[in-house]
């Protein structure tokens, strides 16, 4: 069977945290790793960094850690009893004022002060992940009077979403700005921002990362109505970002879940539209907590995204608290090459007549289109210092592995999360220049990718130590 071009992003947390465990995730298909960084001290986050380092290298592999940040806690506090029975119909308060441990079934304390000001009668607010509903009556200085309008238990400090969006928390938080210090210490390969609402989020975001010294890329996370209330809403936030994830939990809470599959879908096409990254998360495979088989409805889900071409689908707590991990990643690889199997898959239509404004970007489409439409080509080569080269012919539609040829660790990890991009150490630099296209194809060779009489397509730049500089495109037969 050919490689899975799919990748599988799962959460590390209590279930997955042995080096046993770790092992055979990866060896299930884990391609990146995420840590919550909502759970967890900084030393676990520490500890598992380690062992996945030295499991990953025993093994061979080039997976991603990308570090997620909590963002604002918009939580309402804590009950007396722990836990309340909410009835429709039945008043009931948010209060800035109330003591935070002191909840009743009338009232309950919010850690989020400034809710008061962004609520107004007629307002619907939804508790975990919308599991209650509330309809606000009336707002007071520090106090939101509400009346349920879809009852149920509600225990302590779930989340507070508005219906539609609005909430006006920033998007990055202390504890946020200790993270990105702590990401950049571990030296992981993508950052995700939780809850941004425009370009310039990401922005502060990036400049902070920089600041610590890490060269992480920035993930962009779809989780507020703000950020798909329109296109230009949408894409500002991507252009802003190395990629987005498709934060279905708060997301679905806020845009209502009869519209999440229709924004999904626009969010994954706009995300590749402008060459990047697009990961399909939350709830992909929630029974798998508890079950050691998904549902039906679970692997729709996952081959849905699959056929939308999103770059990796992605595991939380599945992996990172649920009884089977090993079998949730074994299972969701199994889909994923189920589904890449139908035509559609490889057909493409990507950016046809439309112009290029970059010489890179030009010869990475290029190749694409030579390497669907020219039979025999078996495998696609990219010689590449950050990985821009193949990010964007992965843009594209097709059957064909692309292989990301690089010397730097960062890059060889950063394409784990690429579809359909593998990485395989190589210096250029070692060879002579005619040599080296010779030296990359023995390579692939090597692996048993190609034989004598197979096709590769080589792009390459004229230096090897510039970034976007790929302006060659070889079509080469294998000796």
């Amino acid at each position: 069977m050919k490689k899975r071009r799919t990748k599988i992003v799962a959460t590390l947390g209590p279930a997955s945290s042995s080096p046993e465990s770790i092992e055979q995730l990866l060896l299930a298909g884990l391609d990146v790793a995420r840590l919550n960084f909502s759970h967890g001290t900084a030393d676990e986050h520490r500890q598992r960094v380690r062992m996945l380092r030295e499991i990953s290298a025993r093994l061979g592999s080039h997976i991603a850690i990308m570090g997620d940040l909590q963002g604002p806690k918009i939580r309402i506090a804590r009950f007396r009893d722990v836990q309340v029975i909410l009835h429709r119909g039945q008043a009931f308060t948010l209060s800035n004022t109330h003591p935070a441990n002191d909840g009743d079934e009338h009232i309950v304390g919010i850690d989020y002060p400034s809710l008061v000001r962004d609520c107004h009668p007629g307002d619907e607010l939804l508790l975990d992940d919308g599991r209650v509903v509330l309809e606000v009556e009336s707002v007071e200085e520090h106090a939101v009077h509400t009346r349920v309008i879809v009852g149920g238990p509600l225990s302590n400090n779930k989340g507070i979403n508005r219906r539609g969006g609005g909430i006006s928390a920033p998007s990055l938080t202390d504890k946020d700005r200790d993270d990105i210090r702590l990401a950049a210490e571990l030296e992981v390969d993508y950052v995700a921002v939780s809850f941004p609402r425009y370009g310039r989020d990401i922005e502060q975001a990036r400049r902070l990362v920089r600041e610590a010294g890490s060269p992480a890329w920035i993930i962009a996370k779809i989780e507020r109505a703000e950020a798909v209330a329109d296109d230009a809403a949408l894409d500002a936030l991507i252009q802003a970002s190395d990629g987005v994830m498709v934060a279905r939990g708060d997301l679905g809470v806020e845009v209502g879940d009869a519209r999440l599959v229709g924004i999904q879908k626009r969010i994954i096409q706009h995300a590749r539209h402008q060459n990047k990254l697009v990961i399909t998360a939350t709830q992909m495979m929630e029974s798998m907590i508890a079950s050691p088989l998904p549902t039906r409805a679970e692997v729709s889900d996952v081959a849905n995204a699959v056929l939308d071409y999103t770059d990796a689908v992605m595991l939380s707590g599945e992996t990172a608290s649920g009884k089977y991990p090993v079998e949730a990643v074994a299972a969701m690889a199994r889909i994923a090459q189920g589904a890449e199997q139908e035509p559609m898959t490889t057909q493409s239509h990507h950016r046809v007549g439309l112009s290029f404004s970059r010489c890179d970007e030009t010869i990475a489409l290029a190749s694409m289109y030579a390497a669907n439409h020219f039979q025999g080509v078996k495998a696609i080569v990219s010689l590449t210092e950050t990985g821009n080269t193949p990010l964007i012919m992965s843009r594209i539609r097709s059957g064909i592995p692309i292989f990301c040829f690089t010397p730097h660790p960062t890059t060889q990890r950063r394409a784990a999360m690429f579809r359909g991009v593998y990485s395989i150490p190589f210096d250029p630099t070692l060879y002579e220049p005619a040599a080296v296209s010779t030296e990359a194809i023995a390579r692939l060779k090597a692996s048993g990718v190609v034989q004598r009489g197979d096709w590769v397509i080589l792009t390459k730049g004229d230096s090897y130590h510039s970034t976007g500089g790929t302006n060659t495109l070889k079509i080469l037969t294998v000796d």
